[in-house]
């Protein structure tokens, strides 16, 4: 796990504040680290689609962040400017307030109008667990599975709590073992992460990436 630790990181900088220069950083070091992707703000996309062009770090950023009270339509589009502008991965917050009200058919919807403007990316939904009871939780997982996503995760990392053992191994438990589980929000030391993948994370979204690899 040690060796291939790095693969599992999408090295994050979402604060509202982050400039220019950051995101060079960020992309510096996920290049000198080979991490799996950066994770960052839309307006930052076509910046660092130039600085990662012809390295093999993915570009990642979000939509309906960080609330998932967007209109379906906004969201949908949200993806398909993303996908023009060179990111191969999505993180979507998922409809919460609909989720909570029950309201699944919503909820599925609004995950397969970014799938399908996404499409071929990968999307990520965000669950955000910190906001839901475990009955909550797992109506998540299954309907983004259903939507067609590729993953589910966590936290925005912008709520009330981020990632916690006992969500990352229910979700996982609730997808199986071959659908895309990812922890974020609170993951800033080794210990931390590795504890996230013995839980089932597939993914670790984090902005403490280079401290992570440097205690190893």
């Amino acid at each position: 796990m040690l060796q291939t630790l790095n693969q599992y990181i999408d090295h994050t900088l979402l604060k509202p504040e982050a400039i220019f220069e950051e995101i060079k950083k960020l992309c510096q070091e996920s290049i000198d680290y080979q991490f799996a992707a950066v994770c960052i703000q839309p307006t930052w996309v076509k910046e660092a689609h130039e600085f990662l062009k012809g390295s093999n770090v993915k570009l990642c950023s979000v939509v309906g962040f960080p609330l998932g009270a967007n209109t379906t339509d906004t969201k949908a589009r949200e993806a398909s400017e993303l996908s023009k502008g060179g990111v191969h991965e999505i993180d979507m917050v998922i409809n919460i307030g609909a989720l909570k009200s029950k309201d699944y058919k919503k909820v599925r919807q609004d995950i397969e109008s970014v799938v399908k403007s996404a499409d071929p990316r990968i999307v990520k939904v965000i669950i955000e667990t910190c906001l839901l009871t475990d009955e909550e939780k797992e109506a998540a997982c299954l309907l983004s599975m259903d939507a067609g996503a590729a993953f589910v995760k966590t936290s925005t990392g912008f709520s009330k709590s981020g990632a916690t053992i006992h969500d990352v191994a229910l979700m996982r438990k609730v997808v199986g073992p071959n659908f895309g589980v990812k922890a974020s929000g609170g993951i800033r030391d080794l210990k931390t992460a590795l504890a996230m993948i013995e839980a089932g994370a597939s993914r670790l979204g984090t902005s403490a990436g280079v401290i992570i690899m440097e205690s190893k």
